[in-house]
């Protein structure tokens, strides 16, 4: 522990989801130490400060100068997990580099430290192939941005100490956070899957010429996505199906539901595919700096969860996850979650 009596956290790599959990976890008081060889990354951390700052609950009051404060930069990933508590590593998806980067990582950091990875697509065994010891290795994967979406999917290997899946439970539930354990590993984890597979039917919309993209977007917003900030798929069909529940509306519409399935588009990633979705994008949200789309992506994000924290109920305030009396979920898969409360 630091000084203050809060846990000292490494943040490997100042890219986009780095910059949003040093945002995050400076926010809640803890004490950063930042691994990046960039030699502009303190001028890129305070850039993501003053960006991202103002949407924390409570960051129209935060100073990024006098956050910055409590960041020490340390570009030899040895010497910037010396001593800590928890590691949150955000290198790029690419497994030899993940591989030797927790190597190292193992041989430097205290053999208490938990060791936790933002990867959205590798799995902790993998990542953690050259370590003496990998039960320390737990995914943290965020939802961007990891500084407002309160998601975070805790993924456990078959090497990983349970323990340490409580551990990293309760160190995301202490920054406000709504940690999920899966109850076996997965590629690409849920939130990803399900987003990938409403990417795939968007695509395809769009180049059939179905929709633009613009119009698609408002489509989304101005239905499912604001069905699904309230509540989830399974949530809203029960409701769809009256008195009934989700029983009645399978019952009904199930046949429908498959041939829907094998109606939805596979669209292929062509290098015309991209140009025409790049040159749309780019005709829509170019206009606005990077900068200024975030904040505004933030301020919505955030006046929605405000939203629903002031009628009570604020996704995450239920029990997620393996409850203590659960069946003991495949060992092979992930270890008996942890249940912990949080602390602050």
């Amino acid at each position: 522990m630091s000084g203050t009596g809060r846990p000292t956290v490494a943040v490997i790599g100042a890219g986009t989801i780095g910059l949003g959990w040093i945002t995050l976890f400076l926010g809640h008081g803890l004490d950063v130490r930042v691994n990046s060889r960039r030699p502009e990354a303190r001028s890129v951390v305070l850039g993501g400060l003053r960006t991202f700052a103002p949407t924390l609950p409570g960051g129209a009051g935060l100073d990024p100068e006098e956050l910055l404060e409590r960041v020490t930069f340390e570009p030899d990933v040895a010497r910037a997990v010396e001593g800590v508590d928890v590691v949150q590593e955000n290198a790029p998806e690419d497994l030899p580099l993940k591989q030797e980067l927790y190597r190292l990582i193992g041989e430097a950091a205290p053999a208490r430290a938990l060791l936790l990875s933002s990867t959205s697509t590798l799995l902790p065994d993998a990542m953690g192939e050259r370590m003496k010891d990998s039960a320390r290795l737990v995914v943290g994967h965020p939802f961007n941005s990891p500084h407002i979406v309160p998601l975070v999917e805790v993924v456990a290997g078959e090497r990983t100490d349970p323990a340490a899946v409580t551990e990293a439970v309760d160190f995301y539930r202490s920054v406000d956070r709504t940690p999920v354990v899966l109850r076996r590993p997965i590629a690409r984890f849920v939130a990803n899957r399900l987003q990938s597979a409403l990417l795939q039917e968007s695509i395809h919309l769009v180049r059939e010429g179905v929709v633009t993209m613009e119009e698609l977007d408002t489509v989304v917003t101005r239905s499912i996505g604001l069905r699904w900030a309230t509540i989830g798929p399974f949530h809203a069909f029960h409701l769809g199906g009256g008195e009934g529940g989700l029983r009645k509306w399978l019952g009904h519409l199930g046949v429908g539901l498959e041939r829907s399935w094998a109606e939805l588009g596979s669209p292929r990633m062509t290098e015309e595919t991209i140009d025409a979705l790049g040159t749309e994008a780019e005709r829509l949200f170019g206009g606005t700096g990077y900068g200024d789309l975030c904040r505004e992506r933030d301020l919505r994000h955030r006046a929605v969860l405000d939203a629903l924290a002031a009628v009570g109920t604020e996704p995450g305030t239920a029990t997620v996850g393996p409850r203590p009396d659960d069946p003991a979920p495949d060992r092979t898969a992930t270890g008996r979650p942890g249940t912990g409360g949080a602390s602050s």
